[in-house]
Parts: C-alpha cells; structure tokens; sequence
C-alpha cells in the first residue's frame, strides 16, 4: 500500500531524541522497503543520521541559526534560512509527512510541505496539532519512543521493537583502535566511561559527587571522562578534584567517534543525556542518574541499563533549572551506592 510513498520524518534535535526517532525509520522501512524516506534534521544532531541505512535522504537545516538570528533579530539571516526550507520543499513532493517533533516550528515546517497527510502525534505543545490533518491515538505509555512511533499507527503499522539504530563505519574501528594505543588503554580491562554533565542543569549531578563515586572505584577500572566542548570545564574540574588516574576526552571526539568508543567500552555512567542513548544504540551497558526526568518516559527501552532514580520528594519536576536552586533531587543520589553499583556490574 505504501511501497512508492514519499515520507518526510520532521524531527529536528536533539541527540536523544533523534536516536529515539530511528525505530520509525525503521519500522517503515520493514513494512515497505521501497517507500522513500527523507527526514529533515538540525546540523549538531545530523551526523547520527548520515550512516543510517533506513533513510534515503538527510535534508539539514540549521534550527539552532534561525532561533539565533530570530533571538537577535537578525531578519535578513531568519529570511535566508526561511527561503532554504521553501526551496526544499519547492524541489521536492511527499505524500506523507510525520512530525515527530510536536512544536509550533515542526508544525510549520510540516505545513510548508503541502503534504495531503501530515500526522502528528497526540498531546502535543505550541498548537503544533492546527498543522496536522491528522493525529495519532494517545496512547498509555509515556515513553518518547512509543509516542514517536504512535503515528505509524494511523498507517496502520505497530511494532514492540525498540531498538535505536546507530551504524558505525568501519573507518571507526581503526579510530579506536589508535586511541586505545594513544592512551595505553588495554581492551582486555575494564574501561568504564564517565559522561558527567547533560543539557539541563537541573539534571546534573555535581562534579563533587562523581570525583567521590570515582575515588572508591577499584584502581583496576580503567576511566575516560567524555563531553562536548562546552563541557570542558566540568570535566577538568572533577580530574582535580579526584586521586584516580583519569582520561580526559571531553570536547575532543565527534559524536560518531564517541558511539565507536562507546562501543569498545564495558560501561557507561552519565545522567539523562545524549551520550545515554548514543551508548544505548550501540549496545553498550549504562548506569544512568535520574531526578527531574524519569527513566519511564526518556530511558532505554531494551535490557542491559540501570537506573538510579532519586528518591527526593521533588523529583520528576521535569524542570530545567530546580526551582528551590538546591538541586536537591541530583544530590540525594549518593556516591558510594553508584559505586557499589559499578561494581556490581563490572563483576570485580
């Protein structure tokens, strides 16, 4: 039925969430190998896409320059990157386009497309829902990946499988390998990779509290604290605050290159971030910190990852910034129960 259709997946950032998309792609892919996919998606999340063997077509556009020029009112910027989408779609038909995205800017975008089917999903903010001609059922779960792939139920198509898709190149095992023998890292001990800081403040566990859990690790774990570049500062922080021998990476690896090492690795401990899902999709095990977001709605779906969930009163504010600035929910959580739990699954 929908073998020769032309879908446009509208799912702009972030990381995680763009990881959680993936099981769409694929599913459709299943059900209709030669249908076309084209899914437009923002430059920093872009590069989790380009391998991906379900898509046909990565179309980038820059969300994070138009909000910038828009902020600044840089009209003649918000123009040029309004007039490149308007291009896009002049060049290009869809029979159907599924936002996945559920703001007031996906709504547009999926508008612009003048797509007779444009789905959306149920619940969603901004008046995104006015952009659609229709909605996917609400559904029990609270989980992104299940909301996301709700909509494949107006296509008549549901899948329980929930696995992200992340291909790695080979060219990324010879990277790996070179750092491994860069850092004199040994592959045959194991290496647990610390990614300490995510987008939320409210999120974050303090660089106090991961140099503690750190310190009671057994010497023979090997570490690597990660990030990006904005977390350079946080990383170096907690290498002076801990007695271990760490590696610092943090700012000095691609996302692509981060997923290869994530995959050579024994372990992961990072809160709700990126790098969870990234870890995720490799099939890399995690501990992963919760206290304003739950595990139910963000978390992995498929075995092999441990939640350590706050037990403050507070928790699951879903907040960005705690509102009594004490980020009490995060602080509860304490060192030495995330380091007994690494023991536990290192089998030390």
């Amino acid at each position: 039925m929908f073998n020769n259709t032309k879908f446009l997946i509208v799912r702009l950032s972030s990381i995680g969430d763009v990881l959680h998309a993936t099981p769409v792609a694929r599913t459709l892919k299943e059900n209709y190998p030669n249908c076309h996919i084209t899914w437009i998606v923002s430059q920093t999340a872009a590069e989790l896409l380009k391998h991906n063997p379900d898509i046909d077509e990565l179309f980038i556009w820059s969300r994070e320059e138009f909000e910038k020029a828009a902020i600044h009112l840089n009209i003649s910027k918000v123009i040029q990157s309004w007039q490149a989408l308007k291009i896009f779609f002049k060049q290009h038909h869809f029979d159907i386009v599924l936002d996945i995205h559920g703001l007031f800017m996906s709504g547009i975008i999926t508008r612009l497309s003048q797509s007779k089917r444009r789905i959306g999903m149920a619940g969603t903010r901004e008046l995104n829902r006015f952009f659609m001609t229709e909605l996917a059922p609400a559904i029990d779960s609270p989980h992104m990946i299940k909301r996301y792939l709700s909509v494949l139920q107006q296509l008549g198509i549901e899948t329980t499988d929930y696995h992200l898709t992340l291909p790695l190149p080979n060219q990324f095992d010879t990277f790996v390998k070179d750092f491994f023998t860069r850092y004199k890292i040994n592959p045959l001990k194991k290496i647990l990779m610390i990614n300490p800081r995510t987008s939320w403040p409210n999120k974050n566990w303090g660089n106090q509290h991961f140099a503690s859990c750190i310190d009671l690790l057994d010497p023979e774990i090997q570490l690597l604290i990660s990030g990006g570049p904005s977390d350079k500062k946080d990383a170096a922080e907690i290498m002076t605050l801990t007695n271990k021998q760490v590696i610092n990476i943090a700012g000095k690896t691609s996302l692509m290159e981060m997923a290869a090492l994530l995959k050579h690795i024994d372990l992961l401990l990072t809160g709700d971030t990126g790098a969870l899902h990234i870890a995720t999709a490799v099939m890399t095990p995690t501990i992963s910190l919760w206290g304003p977001t739950r595990p139910e709605q963000y978390g992995p779906l498929v075995k092999g990852h441990t939640f350590i969930c706050s037990d403050n009163e507070c928790r699951n504010c879903n907040k960005t910034k705690c509102r009594y600035k004490t980020n009490a929910c995060m602080n509860q959580i304490e060192p030495a129960s995330v380091a007994k739990k690494i023991h536990d699954l290192l089998t030390l």
